[in-house]
């Protein structure tokens, strides 16, 4: 398929750098030379060096009117927006274009968009508030991601001694009845795909798959049961995204925001619910205020300023102040693995999530949800399986797939289940695929 990318920012980078790693034919555009020298050094795509002012031609240098897939993320949203209309009408099947503005995701404004050739928009801070809700839901996980409307659930955590699994080699333990499937292992920088030989071990960090009924059993088999209910949240750093957590909050949580802006603080008081959220005109770094705000009574903690560094060395003074669930936003990659080491409870990469979702508009079959798992360099998707296609010819043990696929769950008219070698899929089931190391749109063809 064939990728055009506006914009050599941060999303662009790793966007360019995802697609050019399951070889796609991508072009990235950009005015800053610089950025595309370093992009083009670490993938294989054609750069064009255009200015905003005077796109046609450069699109036509692109090759426009041939675009799969049209993506402008720059830092404009105006630009973004009508560079899509703008790539629409040259050729392109598809546009997508990033937003800064939460007025732009209404939905009368996005069918509106539609029309005039934006096939998609999307608001990363809505997808990283998105992702932020989920796990101050389920506070005892580092990540929780519902498939299926929550028929499925995914679940992301390190465990320790308190497991009671652990030890205890998977034959013995993930039986045909038990209330979870374990699609993979990280372990120091090395991702296992469990066999019935393998063994959870104490610090591995595993990803579930369980049943949404099924979560309370599995906060227990994981040693996690006097983990605390979030009901108190301390935010620091009062941008977009923390304005879309707050306004978010499940029933019976309540959040205090610390910004340093007084003009932002005011701003956020005129668009939140006030009681249940509180701003406060201080620096959330600091101890001393959080102290005097009660940090110790809080059960989670969520660092969104945007200085990475600043972000994880916030959520560690929270540990160490007693909160037990912390998210940390981490804007550069290079963090990532920073982050992991210092046992962050969760980090939110509004690039990754970006590319989730920009993702999935680049495959054939019939994919309702993607998700990319930075700690263990995977994706996870859910296919739909219909009539007459390969993954429905056979039961799951017998049907080849690569050692680095998992099926992890299926969804059958709206009930989700587990999936054993023995499970036959049916057409019209929603299949829930782990992919590591190899690329997802190779496993189409099992569903199409």
């Amino acid at each position: 398929m064939k990728v055009i990318i506006v914009g050599a920012d941060a999303i662009g980078a790793h966007l360019a750098e995802l697609f050019s790693k399951i070889k796609q034919n991508i072009v990235i555009i950009d005015e800053d030379e610089s950025k595309l020298e370093r992009i083009s050094s670490q993938c294989d795509l054609l750069t064009i060096k255009s200015s905003s002012n005077t796109p046609i031609q450069s699109f036509r240098d692109a090759g426009v009117k041939n675009a799969d897939l049209f993506i402008s993320v720059t830092k404009d949203e105006n630009l973004n927006l009508s560079l899509c209309v703008l790539a629409k009408s040259m050729g392109a099947k598809q546009t997508v274009a990033r937003v800064e503005n939460d007025e732009f995701t209404d939905a009368f404004i996005i069918e509106a968009f539609k029309r005039a050739g934006v096939t998609s928009i999307i608001y990363p801070d809505d997808l990283a508030a998105r992702d932020i809700i989920a796990g101050l839901d389920v506070s005892w996980v580092s990540q929780c991601w519902d498939v299926h409307g929550g028929a499925l659930t995914m679940l992301g955590l390190k465990v320790d001694d308190g497991c009671e699994i652990l030890n205890r080699p998977f034959k013995e333990v993930c039986g045909p009845d038990a209330p979870y499937h374990v699609l993979a292992i990280k372990r120091g920088g090395t991702t296992i795909i469990p066999t019935g030989n393998d063994m959870l071990l104490d610090k591995d960090y595993v990803y579930f798959m369980t049943t949404r009924d099924f979560i309370p059993a599995m906060k227990s088999i994981v040693g996690k049961e006097d983990h605390p209910e979030v009901k108190h949240v301390i935010i620091v750093g009062g941008g977009k995204t923390a304005a879309r957590v707050v306004n978010r909050l499940p029933r019976g949580m309540k959040a205090k925001i610390f910004e340093t802006s007084t003009a932002r603080c005011e701003e956020l008081n005129a668009i939140i619910d006030t009681s249940r959220v509180m701003v406060i005109n201080a620096d959330g770094r600091s101890v001393a205020n959080l102290l005097e705000e009660n940090i110790k009574k809080a059960q989670a903690f969520v660092a969104l300023t945007g200085n990475a560094e600043a972000n994880i060395l916030a959520c560690m003074t929270a540990q160490e102040l007693g909160v037990s669930k912390t998210i940390a936003m981490i804007e550069n990659m290079d963090y990532m693995n920073i982050a992991g080491n210092a046992d962050i409870g969760a980090v939110i990469n509004k690039q990754a999530l970006t590319a989730s979702y920009v993702y999935q508009l680049l495959l054939n079959g019939d994919v309702r949800n993607i998700r990319n798992l930075l700690v263990v360099n995977a994706d996870v998707a859910e296919f739909h399986a219909h009539e007459g296609s390969r993954i429905t010819s056979k039961r799951v043990r017998e049907l080849a797939l690569p050692s680095t696929v998992e099926l992890g769950g299926l969804v059958r008219n709206g009930k989700g289940m587990l999936v054993n070698g023995n499970t036959q899929i049916m057409p019209g089931d929603n299949v829930v695929v782990f992919c590591q190391d190899t690329n997802i749109s190779q496993i189409e063809k099992y569903f199409i």
